[in-house]
Parts: C-alpha cells; structure tokens; sequence
C-alpha cells in the first residue's frame, strides 16, 4: 500500500481545508474545483512507498468505488500539471481528472480556472494584461508560465500543458483520463477541437473509448454536441438535476457527477434505475471529496465513482472498513 503523506487524524481537516477553498459559489455554477490552495500551504509530497504502479486495479477492492485523482494528485502537486498527473501514477491511481481551455490562437491546454493569475506567473510576467484570462493569450505565452511556483518551490518551473501533451503523457502511463471541457460557453466549436486532439493523440480508437476517455462538463448543450459528433465516447454531466429531470439526461449521459453535498441515497437509485445514452445503468461519480469520513458516507450511498485531491487518503479510507 502507497505511503499516506498525513495522519488518518489530521485527513478529514485536509477535505475541509480544500473543499472550503473551492468559494461559495453554487453547485450549478461551480466547476471541479477545490480552488486555491488552503492558507496554511499544501501538504507534503508523499514520501516514497511501495508503488502501487499502473498495474493497479480500478477498483482496489470489490465494490468499491473507483477513484480519479483530481485535477492529478492535486493535494500535494501542482494541479493539471504532468507532475501531479505522475504522482498519481506513482499512487498507482487509474484514472485522472483534468480541466481543457482553448487558447486565443486554438491550443488547447490543461488549465482549470478562466484567468491564469492564481496558478501561474502571469501577473508578473504580463502586469498590463489583466484579468489575465486563458483565452486573451496565446500558447507561447502560456507556454513561458511558470505553473509551480504558486504550489511550492520545488515545482518552479512546472509548465501549463498542452492538452496533446497531457494525452501523450496519461497514455505513456497507461492511465485513463476524464476530461471536463470547461466553459465551452466561452469557446465556440471547443468541442470539435477537443475531439480533433483526442483522435490526433490516438485517444478516439475502441481500446480507449471503451473504458480508457470519459467527457465530461457543466453544460448539457455541450455534452449534447459531443454525443451528436462522437456517439460511441462516454459522456458525464456535471451537476445535480432533479429526478423529474434525469430521463433528459440519460439522452446524451452515460453518467451524473454530482457535487457530494447535494446528493442523497434516494437520488443515487434514481439515477442507478434509468439506462443512459449507451444503454447501460447510468453511473455517478460524486466531487470533490477528501475526508474519509465523507468517502465512507458515499460510498455506502452507492457511488459508483469518488473524485479526490488525495486519493491516497481516500483509498486508506475505503480500505480500512
């Protein structure tokens, strides 16, 4: 078993700290985000274990959920960052989690927040270009960010990846990848450039589309779009809709991600009870969740999947009981 960084007594306060961090804005309009990181620093790169390695099962013990590590091992790396994505893999965590926006020349890179100012340079390096938003510069010029410093120093100088060189990277490591376009509000046809890469990077063949890509996102005109271009690619709306509104889903849906707070064991069944867009029993992955305590409260709802920051700790949860 991977080497936990904290104690199982100081866990859950590390799920409060990073849940809080995320703001206050609603569960329809946030996105898969613990936001910036707790005042007190993020903790300690896990020191080195016994590796699980990629090899690892996605579900590390028989009817559990499976785990995605949010954003990489976002907990103690710098989030979206290959170096997070690695970590993970060092965890032995399957599947990963990441965040696409498109560039003002059509890159798209793996970024989770509309500016860039909280997790890079950019404040220094551009002062005259606020809000600094991802879609106002250019690849090189995100290219030259520094995406580490703001985490902790021995990251200086992590880059924000391109979201080829993401796929390329999760692919290397045999992982499997749920990719949320954010804000597609803001970028028209992202979806068609999400899939152009996707197939590019050789992630559109049977192997991965059968269970190594899921897509996901806030917006159900995106999902829609997506199902229309690429039936066969799993898709996951995020959100929690009422259960007069979930058939609607299920057109376009294989999956409802929720928020954790907003969800109960009644609204688990309902969604377990109707077959989405693939003909399968819907599934649901819940976010963003760091106390053991709330992984156990999920879990025994019936979650199919758990979105974390620190998958180590959530796995050591589950595993305990």
């Amino acid at each position: 078993m991977y080497v936990r960084p904290v104690a199982t007594a100081v866990a859950a306060l590390l799920g409060l700290a990073l849940a809080l961090a995320g703001g206050t804005t609603t569960a329809s309009s946030r996105g898969t985000s613990a936001g910036a990181a707790p005042a007190a620093g993020p903790p300690a790169r896990p020191a080195a274990g016994p590796a699980a390695g990629p090899a690892a099962a996605v579900r590390f013990q028989a009817g559990a959920p499976v785990l995605y590590a949010h954003r990489g091992a976002s907990a103690y790396a710098p989030e979206n960052t290959l170096a997070a994505v690695d970590l993970a893999d060092e965890m032995g965590v399957d599947w990963v989690e990441n965040d696409v926006q498109r560039t003002k020349d059509g890159e798209l890179v793996v970024v989770h927040d509309e500016t860039l100012a909280r997790t890079t340079d950019v404040e220094v390096l551009f002062p005259d270009r606020s809000p600094w938003r991802v879609g106002d510069f250019t690849a090189e010029e995100i290219a030259g960010l520094d995406a580490g410093s703001w985490f902790r120093s021995e990251y200086a100088g992590a880059r924000v990846p391109t979201l080829r060189e993401y796929l390329d990277r999760v692919r290397q490591n045999r992982q499997r990848l749920l990719l949320e376009i954010k804000k597609p509000e803001l970028y028209p046809g992202i979806e068609e450039d999400t899939l152009r890469v996707l197939e590019e990077a050789g992630w559109l063949d049977e192997r991965h589309v059968g269970g190594r890509l899921v897509v996901q996102s806030f917006s159900a005109d995106c999902l829609r779009t997506l199902h229309r271009l690429r039936p066969d690619v799993t898709t996951a709306f995020l959100g929690t809709p009422a259960v007069a509104d979930l058939a609607g889903y299920a057109e376009f849906a294989d999956r409802i991600n929720p928020w954790h707070t907003t969800i109960s064991a009644e609204w688990v069944s309902a969604v377990h009870g109707l077959r989405g867009a693939h003909g399968r029993p819907m599934e649901i992955d819940t976010w963003i969740v760091d106390a053991p305590d709330v992984a156990r409260k999920v879990r025994d709802m019936g979650v199919d999947g758990i979105i974390t920051n620190a998958p180590d700790v959530i796995r050591e949860a589950l595993e305990a009981v």
